[in-house]
């Protein structure tokens, strides 16, 4: 549903019981805190690099995203998906949250958006 490189929100189910007011909050405050996980071996987090591939608001508020890592054997590829559902779960108002790991399509250097472009010097 979301392209993370183009570092726009991420889209909700079109007829959302959620009022829109309390879903654009939501939204933003879902992609702040995945702002605040960061790939320990990059420098900078999840949500710039491009790895969120997916992220759905429940009319219940539960949230699943579709993510996934720089390389599939990463070294935190068993942790990662725990510190997204901690992040995540943090958030006023989010009810369960279940993370799924895709690797398709696979993630490439594309998918960054220019601030994690910047800050990797990657111009």
């Amino acid at each position: 549903m979301t392209d993370a490189a183009t570092a726009e929100k991420p889209r909700t189910d079109e007829a959302s019981a959620i009022p829109p007011e309390e879903l654009d909050r939501l939204t933003d405050d879902i992609v702040a805190a995945l702002k605040t996980v960061y790939d320990p071996e990059i420098p900078v987090d999840i949500y710039e690099l491009g790895l969120v591939y997916r992220i759905d608001i429940s009319d219940n508020r539960d949230i699943a995203i579709d993510m996934t890592l720089t390389a599939p054997g990463c070294p935190v590829a068993g942790e990662m998906p725990g510190w997204v559902e901690n992040a995540v779960g943090a958030v006023p108002g989010v009810g369960a949250v279940i993370v799924k790991m895709v690797f398709d399509p696979p993630w490439d250097q594309s998918r960054m958006s220019d601030e994690a472009r910047v800050a990797l010097d990657m111009w």
